[in-house]
């Protein structure tokens, strides 16, 4: 059992604070079944502008009735909340990082490298499963996905995959991501997934619902309910994607939308200097449905410009 758990007596709920340092510290949630089952950790609000999760998280842990569990919630439902209260995309204002690029951390590090740490080692034990609830930032239109590890093991993974399966969003997308918060878990030995729910750092109440109930099916599949998890049989699986960076500093002009179908040798986005001048045209490698794209005309290098998959036909 999570060492966190144990200020939660059985069939009670408990919210607290985890510490990063003597300053420093984030909310920490805690909730412990009647009777014994998995630990789940419920992760959000990594991003600054990414309002689903958070929307989401605080009526749906009020309203879970630990007597009707089997197993622990361990939730973290605001991870970043310098960014959040600032209106900060991607990262913790004080040191300028993407957290979700910085694990494992260090424990002597910037504020985004010691909160990773701390996560590693405070909240990653003895957990079962963990998800992480992101939403497009506000320079990111997006479609709903669920990601799922590639990069553990061949058990993390497929175990991840049959999680990922049970969501009401139309994708599901297969990665080889190592640094994030769910990816690492996944490297630690946790199966994990990211559930991508908003776009363009808005919230509405259909995709809080949608949040919601992707929680409930997660709860379900891993048997802390007394339902029966649910396949979503009309979701597809990504058979291979690509993630279009920027070479350099520039004007950004997307030609698609999130969502959209494209054929091979699509025109997705075209980067250009101050004075016009073209950087490089991206196009698509093959037919693929876009994932996210970014929407802001001023891009640094390094910074996303597209995400597109090709996706498998359902049978």
């Amino acid at each position: 059992m999570n060492a966190l758990l144990s200020l939660c007596p059985p069939g009670q709920k408990f919210k607290t604070a985890l510490r990063i340092d003597e300053i420093e510290s984030i909310p920490l949630w805690c909730l412990r079944g009647a009777s014994a089952g998995p630990t789940l950790a419920v992760t959000t609000g990594m991003h600054g502008c990414e309002f689903v999760g958070p929307k989401t998280i605080a009526p749906f842990f009020d309203e879970l009735d630990p007597a009707a569990l089997h197993g622990s919630l361990i939730v973290l439902p605001l991870v970043n909340p310098w960014g959040f209260y600032a209106g900060a995309k991607q990262v913790v204002p004080s040191d300028g990082k993407n957290l979700n690029r910085e694990f494992p951390g260090a424990p002597d590090g910037t504020l985004s490298q010691r909160l990773a740490y701390v996560i590693e080692q405070q909240i990653y034990p003895g957990v079962d499963f963990l998800v992480d609830l992101h939403g497009g930032d506000i320079n990111e239109d997006l479609t709903p996905l669920v990601f799922f590890p590639a990069a553990a093991s061949s058990e993390v993974n497929e175990r991840s995959r049959e999680a990922a399966r049970c969501l009401p969003v139309p994708y599901r997308v297969c990665s080889a991501s190592k640094n994030g918060l769910y990816s690492w878990a996944a490297q630690r030995g946790i199966p994990a997934i990211l559930l991508e729910l908003g776009a363009l750092g808005r919230w509405t109440p259909e995709l809080v619902q949608r949040c919601r109930e992707s929680l409930r099916n997660l709860m379900d599949f891993l048997g802390m309910t007394e339902r029966t998890a649910a396949v979503n049989a009309a979701q597809r699986e990504s058979r291979r994607a690509v993630y279009d960076e920027s070479p350099a500093d520039g004007l950004w002009v997307p030609d698609v939308q999130a969502g959209q179908t494209v054929a091979a040798g699509t025109l997705l986005g075209t980067l250009s200097d101050l004075n016009g001048r073209t950087i490089q045209e991206f196009r698509s490698q093959f037919a693929a449905t876009i994932m996210y794209y970014t929407v802001t005309l001023g891009v640094k290098r390094g910074d996303p410009l597209t995400a597109y998959a090709e996706f498998e036909e359902n049978e």
